[in-house]
């Protein structure tokens, strides 16, 4: 999808708060809040905009570990089997195929780090098909930011 110099204001407007109303967004770009409504309207249809998202903060719920784990399949036809099986544990954020040595690579949030063991342990060791896992944990995420508007 093309977009103008109007749809990237929206845009920028709209990733640094998602909640501006239309009618400041407008008076900031000098057009009509039909206008912006109809372009973020437009922006949403074509896929440009996937969603509108709370951001909540994970320590205010008392979780406070951050991880990445690589997990390594025994086979790779168990991939789809041990993904459907992950999906159904909540702390898990993310998951991602990616090259190199691990089959997948995921994204998890605990409480603590015995949260993060048993999980480890008794949830994801024990999944049909995985053989092993690495963990990293984050000590302190130092960059949180979307894809610019350029």
């Amino acid at each position: 999808m093309k977009i103008d110099g109007i749809d990237k204001k929206i845009l920028i407007e709209l990733t640094t708060n998602s909640r501006t109303p239309i009618l400041e967004i407008s008076r900031k770009i000098g057009i009509s809040g039909a206008a912006i409504h109809q372009r973020i309207r437009k922006l949403n249809d074509s896929g440009l905009i996937s969603g509108h998202h709370l951001k909540l903060n994970p320590k205010a719920l008392g979780y406070s570990t951050l991880a990445f784990i690589g997990v390594y399949f025994d086979k790779a036809e168990r991939n789809s089997i041990a993904i459907k099986e992950m999906k159904k544990i909540p702390e898990i954020l993310e998951c991602h195929y990616t090259t190199g040595n691990w089959s997948v690579l995921i994204k998890v949030l605990c409480k603590n780090n015995e949260h993060l063991m048993n999980l480890l342990n008794k949830q994801i060791q024990s999944i049909n098909g995985v053989s092993r896992t690495e963990t990293f944990i984050s000590l302190e995420q130092q960059i949180d930011r979307q894809i610019s508007v350029s």
